[in-house]
């Protein structure tokens, strides 16, 4: 008889988790708490498009899928564009040629996965909050969100991918020895849109990521199959400008005049899209252990929430299951050493991306704009090109080095901020950036086995 296995959230990562464990013979059934977003309509302003890369889509081809998503709902994102207080434009590539991340629906996503985990056999209950985790038994009790009425469940093993304020980890916190933080940064989000042109096409352009970067915040905008733009203005709480501080729709249109105005010419729907759409707070979540006796795991947001400024909080989550399969593959139903190695392969490596999406929202907001920091990306990039066994850009190695962990990647990346603040340091580099003398002292500098992936 086949193991029973219970997952909390049937969002992105709670669903690819259920598909995975089904393609392995589990009796798999998953508890949402909210309605089936494939048959309700989700309010409008939170997260409605994300960036797919590699290593989401590594984990997406080990049950057949990615083929499928990047056929049918994706659009390719082959280069920063920066737009700069009077509309001029300069262009990142995020790779080398024909490497692209890629803007995804998170609806479309997730219904994909669910009916996918349907078609395995999984179960999905939804309306289903938990109330409290039997950690011993183990088992689930639930309260129907609408009636009320009460339900326990006792499967063999529970996963927790309910997202950020997880009620899986939430009874973890209350157990010996586990270690929890939660820091709230200063700045959250507003979702905006940009309409397609009249004709249907894009009013900028398709495959790229575009950014507004303007110090301590930043406008960003990703393409949609419709023609669409989903824009997210991060920006802080508190302080001049802020959300505090944009108290009418009037200020906040006279703001994005004086900062986007090349986007606010675009958003025909801006003064009702501000006052509908909600600021939503951006949360960096730690906790450890992330198991239990061998019988419970947190999985994706549950255990590393972390800001989506590198595009990886998807990625990393269905990283996880990944990784997740490979030890069952290893392991088999060995749980407790299974669960042991999972928590011990994965907890490093969602710090890493947790510090390295920080770092990266400095980059985007204060830095995309920077001749500098423009300049050092030319270097790495020349250099990476002449040279791959010896550098790839920290970037790279995030998002388009699969086989890189985060941590490795971390790692790989302060070692080249040592080596690119002596370059930038070298007299007149803005002149000579591209001469065989930058060229010898970065060989000079970087080890023989490099900084690569």
């Amino acid at each position: 008889m086949a193991e029973k296995i219970a997952i909390t959230g049937a969002g992105l990562v709670g669903s690819l988790l259920g598909v995975y464990l089904a393609k392995r013979n589990f009796d798999v059934s998953i508890y949402e708490r909210r309605p089936d977003a494939r048959k309700t309509q989700l309010a409008g302003g939170r997260s409605i498009n994300l960036a797919l890369s590699d290593r989401g889509l590594e984990a997406l081809a080990r049950v057949g899928l990615a083929d499928k998503v990047l056929r049918e709902m994706a659009i390719p994102m082959y280069r920063r564009v920066m737009h700069d207080q009077e509309g001029n434009l300069t262009y990142q590539p995020y790779g080398k040629d024909g490497q692209a991340i890629n803007s995804v629906s998170r609806s479309g996503l997730n219904a994909l996965l669910m009916d996918q985990a349907e078609e395995h056999g999984v179960e999905i209950h939804f309306e289903q909050a938990c109330a409290e985790v039997d950690f011993e038994q183990p088992a689930l009790h639930f309260e129907n969100v609408l009636s009320g009425e009460k339900s326990t469940v006792k499967p063999h093993r529970i996963f927790g991918a309910d997202g950020a304020f997880s009620a899986v980890r939430g009874a973890l916190q209350k157990t010996d020895r586990f270690s929890y933080s939660q820091h709230y940064i200063e700045h959250g989000y507003k979702e905006l849109t940009i309409p397609p042109a009249k004709d249907g096409g894009f009013l900028m352009e398709k495959n790229a990521l575009h950014i507004w970067p303007r110090g301590n915040y930043m406008l960003i905008a990703l393409p949609n199959p419709d023609g669409s733009f989903t824009c997210t203005l991060f920006f802080p709480y508190e302080g001049d400008p802020s959300f505090s501080s944009l108290d009418s729709t009037e200020k906040a249109r006279s703001f994005f005049k004086e900062q986007f105005a090349d986007a606010l010419a675009l958003m025909s729907d801006f003064d009702q899209e501000w006052e509908e759409n909600p600021n939503s707070s951006l949360v960096i979540i730690r906790c450890y252990p992330w198991t239990k006796n061998g019988k419970v795991a947190l999985i994706g947001d549950a255990s590393h929430a972390i800001v989506p400024f590198y595009g990886q909080g998807m990625n990393s989550g269905f990283e996880d299951c990944l990784v997740f399969d490979q030890l069952l593959e290893k392991h088999g139903t060995n749980w407790e050493p299974l669960f042991e190695e999972y928590q011990q392969l994965r907890k490093p490596d969602g710090d890493a991306i947790a510090d390295l999406a920080m770092r990266n929202f400095v980059e985007m907001r204060d830095l995309t704009g920077d001749a500098d920091f423009l300049l050092q990306k030319k270097i790495e990039a020349r250099f990476a090109e002449k040279y791959p066994e010896r550098w790839t850009p920290l970037y790279s190695l995030v998002t388009f080095s699969a086989q890189t962990r985060y941590s490795e990647a971390q790692a790989l990346g302060q070692k080249q901020d040592e080596v690119m603040a002596q370059i930038m340091a070298m007299p007149n580099i803005h002149e000579k950036w591209d001469s065989a003398e930058v060229e010898t002292k970065m060989l000079e500098l970087i080890p023989e086995q490099g900084f690569s992936a």
